[in-house]
């Protein structure tokens, strides 16, 4: 099995990190350089033209309009600004583990019923009262998939909302957006972006959310709004935006493009047929991954430890939580895999 993306990367290594950071396109590549070159030489151009459309290439990844989009740099953030939004005492339920930066800004607020379930037991768990659900939807420790459909119909039959972190998925999972009322993701991993990309969907109705971040770039038309406070909020997501680190979206919008132009599902179908690959080999080595059917994430307990030595032989996988983890995307083919499992076999 062949990489889906031909010429367009060149790594030195058997690279498996897609977890940890996705690779750049070239061409993202050379559009990042060509724009620091032309600010270091003064001659910048409108960059805010990328932001547009790495918004609205995010959009159509996801299945919603451009409307119901921000963009941003941190999860942290746009989780902290929902955590900022919600009534006193509203109860979130999350789940157990999940990552920090999805579920602290909850935690910081005292003034809500916080509850943590296993990821196995989100729909079962959400009750009468409870306000939001919010979670993952694959887990950054070992590519466990929620039952998103379960959840979704919980929450709706109590009258709560759904916050998916879809950083570990979009990208190579399908994913519907307009399913839920928030969606947030980072870009630098599946999507093929520069670090400080993020994007948050809102719901048509703006959510009810306040615009706690605003600046400038959140004015109906941006450069009014650049003195005193902001007194026209733009009509749709926008409002929701943190001023945009540009050089990282001049990149965004290429490795967007990619991920457009090959399609989801066929990559979904291709990293899951290399994940599945993983997981033969590991049978006949005698290990046994955490159980996450369907996911292009593979964790291993008990194997962290090699991941030094397997960075030292030229395969770059990760250490989490005392698991080996690896995680296989569109620029992978089998040969990455056989080479992985050939090292681990000594």
């Amino acid at each position: 099995m062949e990489s889906l993306s031909g010429a367009a990367f060149a790594p030195q290594t058997t690279y498996l990190n897609t977890a940890s950071s996705g690779l750049l396109p070239a061409d993202g590549v050379a559009a990042v350089q060509q724009a620091v070159a032309a600010v270091a030489a003064g001659r910048a151009g409108d960059m805010f033209a990328d932001v547009e459309a790495a918004r609205a290439a995010f959009a159509r990844i996801v299945g919603v309009p451009a409307s119901r989009v921000a963009a941003g740099d941190s999860v942290a953030v746009y989780t902290g600004l929902i955590a900022a939004s919600l009534p006193v005492s509203a109860e979130v339920l999350l789940a157990e583990d999940d990552f920090s930066s999805l579920v602290t800004p909850f935690h910081v607020r005292a003034d809500l019923r916080v509850r943590k379930v296993p990821l196995e037991e989100l729909a079962e768990a959400v009750r009468p009262g409870t306000d939001l659900v919010a979670l993952s939807l694959a887990q950054s420790a070992d590519g466990r998939i929620a039952d998103l459909d379960a959840i979704r119909a919980a929450a709706r039959a109590h009258g709560a909302r759904t916050l998916v972190d879809v950083s570990q998925a979009a990208g190579w999972l399908p994913y519907d957006a307009s399913e839920d009322d928030f969606a947030v993701a980072v870009a630098f991993k599946w999507l093929l972006c520069p670090r400080g990309v993020t994007f948050l969907v809102v719901p048509e109705d703006l959510g009810s959310l306040t615009p706690y971040l605003a600046g400038w770039v959140a004015g109906e038309v941006p450069f009014d709004s650049c003195y005193g406070p902001v007194h026209e909020f733009a009509h749709s997501a926008r409002r929701f935006d943190v001023s945009p680190s540009l050089l990282s979206y001049v990149g965004a919008r290429h490795g967007l493009d990619l991920v457009e132009k090959i399609g989801v599902e066929a990559v979904h179908a291709h990293d899951t047929a290399l994940a599945d690959r993983f997981r033969e080999g590991l049978d006949r080595l005698g290990h046994t991954p955490v159980h996450a059917p369907g996911s292009a994430i593979v964790s291993v307990p008990g194997l962290g430890f090699r991941q030094q030595e397997l960075s030292r032989a030229g395969v770059e996988v990760s250490d989490r939580a005392g698991n080996l983890r690896a995680a296989f995307h569109l620029y992978n083919s089998a040969a990455d895999v056989d080479r992985l499992l050939d090292v681990l076999s000594g």
